[in-house]
């Protein structure tokens, strides 16, 4: 039995077509992938399953009485989360029906009406509901998603967007909707967290349907996967690996039907000129009839890879640093009170400054007693979520000044930073005015840069505000290649991207 259905969906953005004509269903105890190219439309329907948007024709149908809950791209905190006293208390919030059972059962007790069938009802829907278990369900969902114990009596205000994500993913399971819609869920995640989330997700009974680029992800959760692809949705069975040997199949299948319908298109327009030289009326007419019942079939082009600039558009290759490029010893990272940076910008910053920043209430977060990085050294940084990967990087890149020791950047070095939350507002209304806004380009020029990162056609014209999280980050790679660069510093830099992108 279907719990939602989707019935000749159409939705447009601007003068885009997002979604052309969808048709889909999702039956109770579904478990589907949701795959394809950033942009393809992926948040665009799940929002229109959820019901935060509607379609501009055809129409979604849910069951009468359907509970869903969505964690979203971008986690934006409520008020609810935001004014809870401790992140246990927000997270346990996600268990509304427990917790008003549990209010309605106290007020019975209090009244001392034990014995009546309403408390025994209560009591029933309760149990049913692993109510007594709850406290345990919270701590093993935020031990599981990489919250230490010391973090769980915290004001959730406290957490960075990372952290408010996985703590909007762990209210959402303890909520355990019958309808689970998840949208790149693994983007905070560090592996252990994504091993207890894939765990999780395998004992659930509810419905799921997951966008992810996470192809490891996919194979360990869904048993369906849906591919939109060319505004059009194209449902397979089995895992990720699955689909993907299917459509490479049906890829090279098409490919060949498309090429013995070009050709039997040329064959029947060379027959009708060879009859019409004859004067072969009848023939060529019959011929003709054959020519306009084989409609061509579009070849479908190889997909386009995301190709990064050997060279920045403005000032060409970088300069060549000196042999060190980053030192450090005795540094120590972190942050002032209220989990606030302890001051401005790093570099070029006067000595006054870093010491009136000291003299503040220091949250040190990270200490590398000795770090060189080397021109041409390619390093990667790896540890569990607030190990402090990204204040190291913020630290590196100037945005956090050192709480202690010393950290010196190379002569000749050429930074450029690509931060984790990149949620600053990109000027410019367009994609293309974003681009011509940092720099003064031609537009061919900004064009040319674009079509490295994807977008290409009508792409660069479109909305900002309305682009994917997936076109968000190509673009802030675009962004970030404008400028010559010796030294990339990348923090989750394939967050978004659609597995092309990050291959």
């Amino acid at each position: 039995m279907s719990i939602v259905r989707l019935a000749r969906v159409m939705r447009e953005v601007g003068d885009f077509t997002i979604l052309d004509h969808v048709d889909a269903s999702i039956a109770a105890g579904d478990r589907i992938g949701l795959v394809g190219p950033n942009g393809a439309g992926k948040t665009t329907l799940l929002r229109l399953v959820v019901g935060l948007d509607e379609p501009d024709e055809g129409e979604v149908h849910r069951k009468r009485g359907l509970t869903i809950g969505m964690l979203r791209q971008e986690t934006h905190v409520d008020s609810t989360f935001a004014e809870a006293p401790s992140l246990r208390l927000a997270v346990r919030a996600g268990a509304g029906r427990l917790q008003e059972l549990e209010r309605i059962l106290r007020q019975l007790e209090h009244d001392g009406r034990v014995t009546e069938p309403e408390y025994e009802a209560y009591q029933h829907e309760f149990a049913v509901k692993d109510g007594y278990s709850l406290d345990q369900r919270v701590e093993a969902a935020l031990s599981g998603l990489g919250f230490e114990r010391d973090q769980w009596d915290r004001p959730p205000t406290n957490l960075s967007g990372g952290e408010q994500t996985r703590a909007a993913l762990a209210r959402l399971l303890l909520g355990d909707p019958e309808l689970l819609l998840l949208d790149e869920p693994t983007n905070h995640l560090d592996l252990a967290a994504l091993e207890w989330l894939e765990q999780h997700l395998g004992r659930r009974h509810g419905s799921l349907l997951v966008a992810s680029h996470d192809r490891a992800f996919l194979d360990a959760t869904v048993t369906r996967v849906w591919e939109l692809r060319d505004r059009r949705l194209t449902p397979f069975r089995g895992s990720y690996s699955a689909y993907n040997r299917q459509r490479e199949e049906r890829d090279i299948r098409a490919a060949e039907e498309a090429e013995a319908r070009a050709g039997q298109i040329v064959r029947e327009q060379e027959l009708i000129q060879q009859y019409r030289h004859q004067r072969k009326h009848g023939k060529m007419h019959e011929h003709e009839a054959r020519l306009e019942a084989l409609e061509p079939v579009e070849k479908r082009r190889d997909d386009a890879r995301l190709r990064l600039p050997t060279e920045a558009l403005a000032g060409g290759a970088p300069a060549r640093s000196y042999e060190s490029v980053v030192r450090a010893e005795g540094l120590v990272v972190g942050y002032g009170a209220g989990g606030r940076a302890a001051g401005g910008r790093g570099r070029g910053e006067s000595g006054a400054a870093r010491g009136a920043a000291r003299d503040q209430k220091r949250v040190a977060v990270a200490t590398v007693p000795w770090l060189e990085l080397r021109r041409g050294d390619r390093i990667g940084i790896v540890g569990p979520n607030g190990a402090g990967k990204t204040t190291l990087l913020r630290t590196i890149a100037g945005e956090l000044p050192p709480l202690d020791g010393a950290l010196d950047l190379g002569r000749n070095v050429q930074l450029s930073y690509l931060a984790q939350l990149r949620d600053a507002p990109i000027p410019g209304a367009t994609v293309l005015d974003a681009i011509l806004d940092e720099m003064p380009l031609t537009q061919g020029a900004a064009r040319s840069h674009l079509a490295r990162f994807l977008f290409r056609g009508d792409d660069p014209l479109k909305e900002v505000a309305a682009l994917s999280g997936g076109e968000r980050s190509r673009l802030e790679l675009a962004l970030l290649f404008l400028l010559p660069a010796n030294l990339l510093l990348l923090d989750e830099p394939t967050n978004h991207l659609d597995i092309p992108a990050r291959e």
